[in-house]
């Protein structure tokens, strides 16, 4: 039986599991191994980490959470969370069940790519979605935009100062990607090839695990769990961080490793103020 339990072994749920840790509160980390960037060389736009590749980040962090002796982390992946009839939670794994009082959820996102041949091979590495994580390394290149519309309008703008040129191409019109030395070749319908530095793309992204649905959590258009600012679902009991989750003034989630460790401690400080909110009750109660 832990205080709590975060599910999620990237930026978010470390962070939540280290402040929960500093505050010598029981925690069990629960991490399937599996990440959104687990194909990305080098995470970028993270101050003190830039240009790191996230695994080293991932283990340093968890050599920082070895310090802790209230933090125990677990290698196994969640089969489905439920709630439990004292209050609290539960978490069905291949390895047994994990209860707590309280839940953080720091699952994050799958990304689906258009179905264009050969983009899924070079994704986080010629082809991103983000320019701030990854447009610098684009400099004085041309760069593509797969997209039409508003959204790949705004990108163009953006990658404009970075890039020697930018240019839009749309998703019918591109057939495949070819990782060359130098960047991609897009291939066109038309028979044409377009040399670039990199691609960035808009993929379809929905929730990795289906603990939202299983506990009946609020969404939001975007597929995203609503939360407050500080990272509390509809569900008391039950927080969420990183880009799974975000606030209803906000479009979409930001894939920021910068804002999922700042979730995760907005998370977790929420969740000690709950934890302790309990326990003065049942003091109360006790005196009572």
């Amino acid at each position: 039986m832990f205080d709590a339990i975060v599910i999620g072994g990237g930026p978010a749920g470390l962070q939540a599991a280290l402040t929960l840790g500093r505050m010598h509160r029981e925690v069990g980390l629960l991490d399937s191994g599996e990440y959104r960037n687990a194909s990305v060389a080098h995470a970028q736009n993270l101050v003190t980490h830039d240009g790191r590749a996230p695994e080293e980040i991932r283990r340093l962090a968890r050599a920082d959470l070895a310090d802790y002796d209230t933090v125990r982390i677990v290698d196994t992946t969640v089969r489905a969370v439920e709630a439990r009839d004292d209050g609290g939670f539960a978490a069905v794994t291949e390895d047994g069940v994990f209860a707590a009082s309280v839940l953080i959820l720091a699952t994050g996102l799958r990304d689906e790519l258009p179905p264009i041949a050969g983009l899924a091979e070079a994704w986080g590495r010629e082809v991103a979605h983000c320019p701030f994580c990854h447009g610098h390394e684009l400099s004085g290149r041309r760069i593509a935009v797969l997209g039409s519309g508003a959204h790949a309008a705004a990108h163009r703008a953006m990658l404009s100062p970075i890039g020697s040129e930018v240019v839009v191409v749309d998703p019918g019109v591109v057939v495949g990607v070819d990782r060359v030395a130098e960047g991609l070749v897009l291939r066109l319908r038309d028979g044409e090839a377009i040399e670039v530095g990199g691609l960035f793309v808009q993929p379809t992204s929905t929730q990795r695990a289906p603990f939202a649905a299983q506990l009946g959590l609020r969404t939001l258009a975007s597929g995203s769990v609503e939360v407050d600012p500080m990272g509390r679902t509809s569900v008391p009991g039950v927080f969420a961080a990183g880009d799974m989750a975000h606030t209803a003034a906000m479009p979409g989630p930001m894939a920021s490793l910068a804002v999922a460790i700042a979730a995760g401690q907005l998370a977790a400080a929420a969740a000690v103020h709950q934890l302790v909110a309990r326990e003065i009750d049942a003091e109360r109660g006790t005196v009572s």
